[in-house]
């Protein structure tokens, strides 16, 4: 297939999480870069309903460049299917896992994988004392780019980072703080991408650390023994096997101080500027930004068309 011959591809950006101006510069960097590539793009959420843009444009194939939950989450690759469209990134069942951080966790355990002890709770159900001594991480159980996250450094600020959670989602996920050193490492096409160290300026990589240009340090690649290096990269790729993942995604992990690799989550459609992490890592491995997104349409073509076969 020529570059360009996907018929018209609908970049999806925007939605109604609370992601959704990062969204929205994901997708106008996909789109401009598709077409940079003579793809034939037509931008769908920033003015008007998504499902209602991908009916009237009558796309051929979704990028999705969609963010939080509606996006990451299984409902926006359910109605695709439905519609018969094929896109970008994981599936249905692989999205709503990798966005719920309890049940994902235990794919991961069930896999042998290390991830730091935590207790999942319900809105306003009585959390005293905590569940674990020392700092604890409080965040929303299905949320992204740390929204609604606090780190707890004493008991008496639980229970304000719990009602900061609990603003977001129903489901709140406390976890023992492990201190180490923050590493994210991408998946493409089934091989892991060098692996990024991440240095914010916070005490933690918050949303202000991610989005704010200067407040975050990022060494790609990370400066790890080649040992514990491919180790790290090892454990990506288990997370996105075990999630039953496809394409592509990106793994958090903490190198903690006890020289144990903790699996922290996996983000499904991480950010898709040609700066994000996981664009920044393809670059690295010789995969320039508008390369990489024509390599996702056609992996999402090869699965539409395995799809088709299977069906037939």
């Amino acid at each position: 297939m020529k570059q360009g011959d996907f018929g018209r591809v609908g970049v999806l950006m925007g939605g109604p999480s609370s992601e959704r101006a990062i969204s929205l510069k994901s997708g106008r960097a996909v789109a401009a870069a598709l077409r940079g590539r003579g793809v034939e793009v037509v931008e769908i959420g920033e003015k008007e309903d998504i499902k209602i843009g991908v009916r009237k444009h009558r796309i051929a194939l979704a990028f999705i460049a969609l963010h939080g939950r509606f996006g990451e989450d299984g409902q926006i690759q359910s109605f695709l299917e439905e519609e018969g469209i094929p896109y970008t990134g994981s599936g249905v069942a692989a999205s709503r896992l990798a966005m719920d951080k309890n049940a994902s966790r235990e794919k991961f355990r069930q896999a042998g994988l290390t991830v730091p002890d935590f207790r999942l709770y319900h809105r306003g159900e009585d959390r005293l004392p905590p569940p674990f001594p020392g700092s604890l991480v409080v965040k929303p159980a299905r949320e992204g780019s740390s929204i609604g996250l606090t780190i707890t450094r004493s008991p008496r600020d639980y229970e304000g980072a719990c009602r900061t959670a609990g603003r977001y989602d129903e489901l709140i996920l406390v976890e023992r703080y492990i201190p180490g050193r923050e590493l994210t490492v991408g998946v493409l096409d089934k091989e892991a991408l060098p692996v990024i160290e991440i240095v914010p300026k916070n005490n933690f990589f918050d949303f202000e650390a991610k989005y704010t240009k200067g407040m975050t340090e990022f060494i790609l690649p990370a400066q790890l023994p080649e040992e514990r290096y491919r180790e790290i990269q090892t454990v990506a790729l288990r997370a996105h096997r075990a999630l039953g993942c496809y394409a592509y995604s990106r793994t958090d992990i903490i190198l903690g101080r006890d020289g144990r690799i903790y699996l922290l989550e996996v983000n499904t459609i991480p950010g898709f500027t040609a700066t994000s992490l996981f664009p920044q890592a393809a670059a690295r491995a010789g995969i320039d930004f508008g390369d990489l997104c024509v390599k996702l349409l056609d992996m999402a073509l090869r699965r539409g068309a395995g799809r088709v076969k299977r069906e037939a």
